[in-house]
């Protein structure tokens, strides 16, 4: 197998036209848990995620275009991991345990990833490609800032940071209803803060996002790391998790670092993640 373009997980991208998948396949072992913020998800299997669940191991994450639809970029992922012997194991053979989010993208009209699209990214995981932000993989299609008469730039963001022994990583899919904020709490496109929405209703946004740390967690742990994302989101997003968005954030840990303190840690993933939605719209000069 290739190197790892994410700390110790691989990821990969399918891009399409106006849409995409990203797939992350963290290491064996891996724990991982997840929390709900927004109105309007689209996901699936992610109530394996809540900390009373049974299964306390992840396989591999995907994001995706399509909605709902585009949910079926998880069979095509799922499909591969069995075949490469991975998964939950049964009388009847090992059963991956893929999370899926999906944001709502043109494709719903044109075209959803579908098994193949996952497929594709997950290979491409598998061999090492070079993980690209911004119109890549599943932020081929985002938007953001549809609130306002003209909708501004989205896409995907990756940002990383310390917390004490353990490393924290983010990667977010931004498609927002709202503004990305900067630093200052301005809005990175538009002017100045919206008081009045030209746009009132939005039912075509999300912003999912996956938090990836090498930190020896519980799964109770996962699940307090995931609220910790969300916090990230209210830091870089305005407004965020409307009851038009699907806002939702997955928590994986790898468990190769003894010793990292959770709140700590909690600390820097909220500030990663702000910068990884940050970055999915600032593009590197």
């Amino acid at each position: 197998m290739s190197r790892p373009q994410l700390l110790s997980a691989h990821v990969g991208h399918w891009t399409g036209s106006g849409t995409g998948v990203t797939v992350i396949l963290p290491p064996p072992g891996t724990v991982g848990s997840g929390e709900v913020r927004g109105g309007a998800p689209a996901t699936r299997d992610f109530a394996l995620l809540e900390p009373g669940r049974l299964v306390e191991q992840v396989d591999a994450v995907v994001l995706s275009g399509g909605s709902a639809f585009g949910l079926a970029a998880v069979d095509g992922v799922m499909g591969l991991l069995r075949e490469r012997g991975q998964g939950f194991p049964t009388p009847f053979g090992p059963v991956p345990i893929v999370v899926g989010m999906s944001i709502f993208d043109e494709s719903v009209a044109t075209g959803p990833p579908g098994p193949g699209s996952g497929r594709e990214a997950a290979l491409a995981a598998l061999t090492g490609q070079p993980l690209r932000s911004g119109t890549a993989g599943a932020g081929a299609g985002a938007r953001t800032g549809r609130w306002r008469t003209e909708p501004s730039p989205g896409g995907l963001g990756v940002a990383t940071g310390r917390a004490g022994p353990a490393a924290v990583a983010a990667v977010a899919v931004v498609n927002a209803w709202g503004d990305v904020l900067d630093e200052t709490g301005r809005p990175v496109f538009g002017g100045l803060p919206v008081t009045d929405p030209a746009v009132q209703l939005g039912l075509q946004n999300t912003t999912i996002a996956v938090l990836l740390t090498d930190a020896k967690l519980s799964k109770l742990d996962c699940h307090l790391l995931a609220q910790s994302g969300h916090t990230g989101f209210a830091r870089a997003l305005h407004p965020a998790h409307s009851r038009y968005d699907g806002d939702a954030v997955v928590a994986l840990a790898t468990g190769e670092a003894d010793g990292a303190d959770l709140d700590l840690l909690r600390a820097t993933a909220t500030e990663v993640m702000a910068a990884a939605i940050r970055n999915a719209v600032i593009r590197p000069a």
